[in-house]
């Protein structure tokens, strides 16, 4: 069948709520960055499933790992009895965590129902109730991730009221950064924002959590302020409020290291969520936290009949074996400081580019109007779908930034190979060949 009669076929019955229009494709076999659809088109890969499949596409070691637990054993409620795979993943994900201190671990299916643990084991153990994000944030999609999400209206829009007791703080995003602000100004301005709710109708010692992304991800790929998130973390100590980390985004090596969080010396998380690569890509999830604060739950408080299963937890640890082994960490660093030379070469001849930031493997390209600096949702969409045409997958985030996530697995001449498609596209959009103007993406608004 053709791309088109699939999705002809699928959009009578499937929801439009659940996936975000781009491309009209539908994949059908992924080997480490390369796609290919149904009619034989390939494509680099330069998103991994939403950061994903950071171990790229269907790796021999982990398909390797879940054939031969699938033919022991498939399923058997964690929620009663123990398995191997999962009884091995808890040690070695509690060893390799951020968190200070012996660490416990709770499984889920998602990133989304790990943020909901994270809010559970806070509100358990301080006896609090009360919840704090960021603006931008993304968390996830069930009623407690999407409580503390602010990334997109249509994420709260015809659903309200959502869970009480969560309450919004600025992201400090580069782009919030006035233009006569020096980079301290801006960071003392973005922490008394943060302060006014807890000085004016917050009381700090009625707040069970503070939850944050230390690099947001589809709030734009922007890091916060190292000062800026060291205040924070300072602020929630001083008020007994629990410091909890969103790593299912930028985890498990996106950055150059195995939590975003390391990247800012001297911060250890009381709890942290992971998802998404975690088991490449498999329906897995956990929440990391000190001992204490896990335990202060009792079963059936985070129990899930699937989350933890022999087969996801399997994968999982070959995913970690890949991980060591393979020194994904390192080319995550390496291939990640030829991305940003290469964007940062496109920001000198092309003046749609705004900021480009790049941690690792993880990037973000602004994309504005070179008159008024504004964000050119429209030129970015032209972008992606005239990649999209030469052969690579990207896509943007808020509108205007290009997402550069690609398996940290990419080859150097992989990811040559879509620099030279990049590097066409935005030649095409500066001499004026580029028609496509459909409405795509994210919807912020």
């Amino acid at each position: 069948m053709k791309n088109k009669e699939i999705l002809d076929q699928e959009g009578q019955t499937f929801a439009s709520a659940s996936r975000i229009k781009y491309f009209d494709m539908v994949i059908d076999s992924g080997k480490g960055a390369m796609l290919k659809d149904v009619e034989g088109h390939e494509y680099i890969d330069l998103l991994a499933s939403a950061s994903s499949t950071n171990t790229g596409h269907s790796h021999p070691k982990v398909v390797e790992a879940i054939t031969k637990q699938a033919q022991k054993l498939i399923q058997y409620t964690p929620a009663y009895f123990a398995n191997v795979p999962a009884a091995r993943l808890t040690k070695r994900l509690a060893d390799l965590s951020p968190i200070e201190g012996p660490a416990e671990v709770a499984w889920g299916n998602s990133g989304s129902d790990a943020n909901d643990a994270v809010i559970k084991f806070a509100r358990g153990y301080t006896g609090r109730q009360n919840v704090v994000s960021f603006t931008g944030a993304y968390h996830g999609s069930t009623y407690g991730s999407m409580s503390a999400s602010a990334v997109s209206l249509n994420m709260s829009r015809k659903m309200g009221p959502l869970m009480e007791g969560f309450y919004k703080v600025p992201y400090p995003s580069p782009w919030y950064r006035k233009s006569y602000e020096t980079q301290d100004q801006f960071i003392d301005r973005m922490f008394e924002e943060f302060k006014l709710p807890f000085e004016t109708y917050l009381p700090a010692d009625e707040v069970a959590l503070i939850l944050v992304e230390p690099i947001q991800g589809d709030g734009g790929i922007a890091k916060a302020p190292e000062k800026y998130l060291q205040k924070v973390y300072e602020f929630a100590h001083e008020h007994g409020i629990l410091f909890a980390v969103d790593e299912v985004n930028q985890g498990m090596g996106r950055t150059g290291k195995w939590w975003s969080i390391q990247n800012f010396p001297g911060i250890h998380p009381d709890l942290m969520s992971v998802g998404k690569s975690l088991a490449s890509g498999l329906p897995l999830s956990a929440v990391v936290g000190r001992k204490e604060i896990i335990e202060s739950l009792d079963a059936p408080a985070n129990v899930y009949t699937t989350a933890g299963n022999p087969v996801t937890t399997a994968a999982a640890l070959a995913t970690f074996d890949v991980i060591e082994d393979e020194h994904l960490l390192q080319r995550s660093h390496d291939l990640g400081q030829e991305a940003k030379e290469f964007f940062d070469k496109m920001k000198e001849k092309y003046d749609f580019i705004g900021d480009v930031r790049m941690y690792g493997l993880d990037g973000g390209i602004d994309i504005v109007d070179p008159r008024t600096h504004q964000p050119a949702v429209q030129v970015a969409t032209k972008l992606i779908y005239r990649m999209f045409e030469l052969g690579v997958i990207m896509i943007t985030v808020r509108g205007n930034v290009l997402r550069f996530q690609p398996p940290l697995v990419i080859t150097e001449e992989q990811l040559h190979r879509a620099f030279d498609v990049i590097e066409h596209a935005m030649q095409d959009e500066a001499d004026g060949n580029i028609a496509f103007d459909k409405n795509i993406g994210w919807s912020t608004d």
